[in-house]
């Protein structure tokens, strides 16, 4: 293989790379819990967070560790399903193909 030929590779290898994060930038999941509900992006950010009166309530009676517990529970949770979900469709990505060439295949 020559020289071009590893620079053509190494180009396709890069658009592919660029091509599965824009679809993993896609991905959202959704996980609530106690009157909370947070959307997570597959990049691992947070899109959203909804708060509803009744987790409120936790803070408006001194509880607020207990809110923060929750938050955080939840964020975690939203985290950990866009995890998966990226992981699953990486690999479907990748069995139908798209990600072949990053790994020589």
């Amino acid at each position: 293989m020559g020289i071009m030929d590893q620079m053509k590779q190494a180009l396709q290898m890069r658009n592919e790379a660029k091509r599965m994060e824009a679809e993993v930038k896609k991905i959202t999941a959704e996980y609530s819990n106690g009157g909370i509900t947070i959307i997570a992006k597959g990049d691992m950010s947070i899109e959203s967070i909804k708060v509803e009166p009744e987790a409120y309530a936790e803070v408006i009676a001194g509880k607020s560790a207990r809110f923060e517990t929750m938050l955080l529970n939840v964020m975690n949770g939203a985290l950990k399903r866009t995890k998966e979900e990226t992981q699953k469709r990486m690999l479907d990505m990748m069995r139908a193909g798209g990600g072949a060439g990053l790994f020589g295949k």
